[in-house]
């Protein structure tokens, strides 16, 4: 723990240039005693740290001094500090490592460089919200991660669309898609995803797991999202759309976009046909129904009727009144 602060004190007069006692001692939560020993110990380490007294003094490393102690090139810490976007840290509970950790990041920068690299942090944002939603609610995400870094097991209740269940996890990732974060886990004999925004309650217990030594993350998810999407749009139409039409189909999702893309030639009225993966029963018309007269349904014929049904009833809805 001592070492662990002596090299964080380092590094934050490499980076600050001068501190005073009082903001060190506040910094790490320890008393000011505290401070001037692990000064001292820096000294007596070779470091060439001292202090001045009174009004504007505080410690400082002699002018030039650097430590390398980070084992990072300034290309590898320039390229990390990219990780360091403050959002998702956050969020997991992680911001105060993340901080300390970019601190670190910047004591492996050559001196002409740390200004430059400092600057990411006001160059770079991200926002993996989409536009007009908002962030989901995540409460339970800081006690999660801990459980997924410790391989401990968690008890929580959970609300799914159906009902609301008590699951005892083994959580093996966490996972963010579209402004909400997922915790895949083993579960009842395989491996599931759940919500976070959906938990209500958990509790991370002292029994710990084995988890399982071949599992990727990144290659389950992406199987999971693909086996989803072909589940969810199992039926398959076949439409005409102008060239608006193409854009407005574009813009319901990547599956839409992709079929937009592989479209032949137009048409002598400059129309296309092209075949669109839709969802079983009225929520594909729902979806249709947004792009408006840029296009009509050829097959199948269950779909133009639910199209036209709709249609038939907005229009009585919104009829001027007698």
């Amino acid at each position: 723990m001592r070492a662990s602060r002596l090299l964080s004190i380092l590094i934050l007069l490499q980076l600050r240039t001068r501190l005073t006692a009082r903001a060190l001692a506040d910094e790490f939560e320890v008393s000011e005693r505290t401070i001037y020993r692990d000064i001292d110990a820096l000294s007596a380490a070779g470091v060439p740290v001292y202090g001045d007294r009174g009004p504007g003094g505080g410690f400082q490393l002699l002018d030039g001094y650097r430590t390398r102690l980070t084992g990072l090139a300034s290309d590898e810490a320039e390229a990390m500090l990219m990780i360091g976007l403050p959002g998702p840290a956050a969020a997991l509970g992680l911001g105060p490592a993340a901080s300390r950790a970019k601190g670190k990041l910047l004591a492996a920068l050559t001196p002409g460089s740390v200004d430059g690299a400092a600057r990411i942090g006001g160059r770079f944002h991200l926002d993996p919200v989409d536009w007009y939603r908002d962030d989901q609610p995540a409460e339970h995400l800081p006690r999660l991660t801990r459980a997924v870094l410790d391989q401990r097991i968690v008890e929580m209740r959970y609300e799914s669309w159906t009902a609301t269940h008590d699951w005892r996890i083994e959580p093996l990732g966490l996972v963010m898609k579209g402004g909400g974060w997922y915790c895949v886990a083993a579960a009842r004999g395989k491996i599931r995803l759940f919500k976070v925004a959906n938990i209500l309650s958990a509790t991370m217990l002292e029994t710990g797991f084995e988890r399982p030594a071949d599992f990727d993350l990144s290659a389950f998810w992406s199987e999971a999202i693909q086996r989803f999407e072909g589940d969810l749009r199992s039926s398959e139409a076949v439409l005409r759309a102008s060239p608006l039409g193409l854009k407005r189909l574009a813009r319901l999702g990547s599956h839409a976009a992709r079929a937009v893309q592989t479209t032949g030639a137009a048409e002598d009225d400059g129309w296309v046909r092209l075949t669109l993966a839709v969802e079983q029963g009225e929520q594909a018309a729902l979806d249709l129904l947004g792009v408006g007269p840029e296009i009509e349904v050829i097959e199948p014929p269950e779909l133009r009727a639910t199209l036209r049904d709709l249609a038939a009833r907005i229009v009585a809805r919104t009829a001027p009144a007698t």
